[in-house]
């Protein structure tokens, strides 16, 4: 049985916009054996794409650790860099696919093109080697609630970096607002951000038990994602988890376009992408200038547009409608 080994040490997020190019390569593959290098933590989720016959934990990308029989293909849906490479190539593969790499001149692939959705740029990749990829393939099944929160409004305070995360009194404004609506709220996040979570909740007047960061498995927020009327939230793997369950969201972009990463321009009127049209540092340690010109007025009207509007994407008026809002 041949192996096929796919290199992806990132997210949340990064491995849900790669969902459509993994299922591609599962179809042109039947009986391979697919092994997707990636960090332990994401393996919930990776059973329920249920494209992959085997996980090698990979925190990062320098992490991988092969000992199996050599890959007749080694797919790097890591990104363009050299180590990413050079841990693919120590593996001794039959074939290597990937974007092109200049320290790599012997190897075969399409050119990077920074300014590309992601889900597009796993796709494209794929297509580039005769696997025809479906970008529209992004639905996962809900998994089973062990607690259930069904119809809540899920504010996510959590941000990979304090660049991406919108500030707490910002935050508790909204629920505030969400509360006199009469709408049940829970707050997600991990366990670092708890006391954020607890911040926002004493703000906002929330009850302590609605708070559900770091009390979470990613299975559970998973579940309780699904489970939403609204999911609230910034550009993080959650606004993914949102996209591939169907539910509406109101997302907060900045410092990066929601051109790159946001919902796909197909699905317009499931998510309202608010976004000051300028792009930053998406790693920095402080709040970034774009995310920061999103006021609390702008993001409640997105709410309230949200959880009143009725038509489903693809129907009406619905059509015409761009996802990424400017503010600012």
């Amino acid at each position: 049985m041949a192996v096929v080994l796919v290199l992806q040490a990132r997210g949340l997020g990064d491995l849900l916009t790669a969902v459509p190019a993994l299922r591609a390569l599962r179809r042109a593959k039947p009986r391979d054996h697919i092994v997707l290098a990636a960090p332990q933590r994401l393996k919930p989720i990776v059973d329920i794409i249920a494209s992959v016959d085997t996980m090698v934990p990979t925190a990062d990308v320098t992490a991988l650790r092969w000992d199996g029989p050599t890959p007749q293909l080694a797919v790097n849906m890591h990104g363009p860099s050299a180590e990413s490479i050079v841990e693919l190539t120590r593996t001794e593969p039959d074939r290597i696919l990937s974007y092109r790499n200049a320290a790599f001149p012997d190897l075969d692939g399409p050119v990077w093109q920074p300014d590309m959705h992601d889900v597009e740029r796993w796709c494209h990749l794929m297509e580039s080697d005769g696997i025809v990829a479906d970008r529209r393939n992004l639905g996962l099944v809900p998994p089973v609630a062990t607690t259930s929160h069904r119809d809540c409004v899920v504010v996510h305070i959590g941000a990979g970096a304090p660049a991406r995360r919108w500030p707490p009194d910002r935050f508790a404004a909204v629920v505030r607002h969400l509360l006199v609506l009469g709408r049940e709220v829970v707050l997600t996040g991990d366990e670092f951000e708890r006391d954020i979570a607890l911040n926002v909740a004493a703000r906002a007047g929330l009850p302590v038990h609605r708070v559900l960061a770091g009390e979470q498995n990613l299975i559970e927020l998973a579940a309780t994602v699904a489970e939403a009327a609204l999911v609230i939230c910034g550009d993080t793997g959650v606004s993914h988890l949102a996209t591939a369950f169907g539910t509406r969201t109101v997302l907060l972009f900045g410092p990066t376009s929601p051109r790159w990463g946001g919902p796909p321009p197909h699905l317009l009127g499931r998510h309202a992408v608010l976004w000051a049209g300028q792009v930053g540092d998406p790693d920095a340690d402080t709040p970034d200038p774009g995310l920061l010109r999103i006021g609390v007025t702008e993001v409640i009207a997105a709410v309230d547009k949200q959880l009143t509007q009725r038509t489903w994407p693809g129907t009406g008026t619905e059509r015409r409608r761009s996802p990424y809002r400017r503010v600012g």
